[in-house]
């Protein structure tokens, strides 16, 4: 579901494994370590997490070293709404990009997700993610319009300041596993709902190293000064301001309609008479 404020619901899936030391403790360790993991599995009923992200790409024209055939740089990437990793949850993204580039199907395997190129056309980018098993084993395509020339193109092109188009989106995942929330449940990329009363996870894991942790953080991304700000807040404003001028317009069609039926009426009582 995807639009500036809707959600995509994906299922979820993880295989357990475990291997004994010795013969003899082999009966009591499998055990031990199969109870972990079925309780690490466990579907979590009534609980729904949600990762915030954004997709779009920016592009600047190339001005003087504009050619026929490469008219301007552009970046097509995918991130978290407020620059954080999304690596926790994203696995790879693959980019499908038009039959005309070289090697077209572009894949990333870590954090920050994301494809620079130049060229001069506009066209439909298919966005592929893959999630970690733990949380998902079904894949989910989004597509973006690489957007290179701004709305108004009567006016000037500038080579300093950039074409900018993103989308917000949430990804839902419904029922996730226990072992999935103990690994990111305090992770700033993801919205973690409160649990049941006297539900409680165990200790979170240690995330990975903080030099991969950086890579995938783009707060400090060389774009981010053109990025986009998403938050729920101004979600909820634009939806205020939509829902009044939904009324506005409903307050209008009623007035219009009260003086179609009186016209009606008058009408009608002259054709009487």
């Amino acid at each position: 579901m995807i639009n500036s404020s809707s959600s995509k619901q994906v299922g979820q899936d993880q295989p357990a494994t475990s291997e004994p030391k010795s013969q003899r403790t082999k009966i009591k360790m499998v055990k031990s370590e199969d109870s972990d993991k079925r309780m690490l599995n466990k579907k979590l009923k009534d609980v729904e997490i949600s990762i915030p992200i954004v997709y779009g790409n920016v592009s600047f024209w190339l001005g003087k070293k504009a050619s026929e055939y490469q008219s301007h740089k552009w970046t097509v990437y995918v991130r978290g709404a407020t620059n954080e990793d999304i690596g926790v949850v994203i696995k790879r993204a693959v980019f499908q990009l038009h039959s005309s580039f070289k090697n077209p199907t572009r894949v990333v395997e870590s954090p920050p997700f994301e494809l620079s190129e130049a060229g001069w056309g506009e066209f439909e980018i298919a966005i592929t993610l893959y999630f970690h098993s733990d949380l998902c084993d079904k894949p989910l395509t989004l597509y973006h319009h690489l957007k290179l020339y701004p709305e108004d193109e009567s006016g000037p092109m500038s080579s300093k300041k950039p074409v900018v188009v993103e989308c917000f989106d949430e990804i839902a995942f419904p029922e996730p596993s226990e072992g999935f929330l103990v690994r990111v449940q305090n992770h700033p990329a993801v919205n973690v709902p409160r649990l049941h009363t006297g539900f409680t996870l165990p200790p979170p894991v240690p995330f990975e190293d903080a030099n991969r942790k950086k890579r995938g953080d783009t707060k400090d991304h060389p774009l981010s000064q053109w990025f986009m700000n998403f938050s729920e807040a101004d979600e909820l404003l634009q939806l205020a301001a939509a829902r009044q001028q939904v009324q506005a317009h409903l307050a209008k069609l009623r007035r219009q309609i009260s003086m179609i039926d009186g016209q009606h009426q008058q009408l009608k009582t002259i054709s009487d008479s």
